[in-house]
């Protein structure tokens, strides 16, 4: 591939990055919560004890700031209870209440039904090329870095 066509395949793959993104904060939007929230929820409902702050920081990528912000909103609405976790005890913990629970079993399963759906109708095949396409570029890129 020449690097002309490289570049086109670049602009074309994160198009289609960005479009998921959109997707995904249209659909929180259209279940009355936004994208980021949407991020923070699904860590909470896929969390086995609990979850801390600088986890869901790390796991979306996301700004101390905003998921705090967040976390206070959760709070406010009971969706959420923070502790100290069962390892450490100088840790903030998160899990979600019951009202919590509740609310994320009104979001977070529908999601994932649609995820597993749209995986479902890529068929094995394909599903496996987009998750080991995308790990190798994620590869090529690191080495790509390593060499700078």
């Amino acid at each position: 591939m020449t690097t002309n066509e490289a570049s086109k395949q670049v602009k074309r793959y994160y198009h289609v990055w960005r479009e998921t993104n959109i997707i995904y904060s249209d659909w929180a939007k259209k279940h009355g919560i936004s994208y980021n929230a949407l991020l923070i929820l699904y860590s909470l409902w896929n969390a086995k004890y609990y979850c801390t702050q600088k986890m869901i920081c790390d796991q979306w990528m996301l700004p101390k700031q905003t998921v705090n912000t967040i976390l206070k909103d959760f709070e406010k609405k009971e969706l959420v209870a923070f502790g100290p976790t069962p390892y450490d005890q100088r840790k903030r913990g998160i899990r979600l209440t019951d009202v919590g629970i509740e609310y994320a079993q009104n979001v977070i399963p529908k999601l994932m039904d649609l995820e597993t759906q749209a995986m479902e109708k890529l068929g094995g095949d394909r599903a496996d090329a987009l998750i080991e396409n995308t790990a190798l570029f994620i590869d090529y890129f690191k080495e790509g870095m390593d060499h700078e």
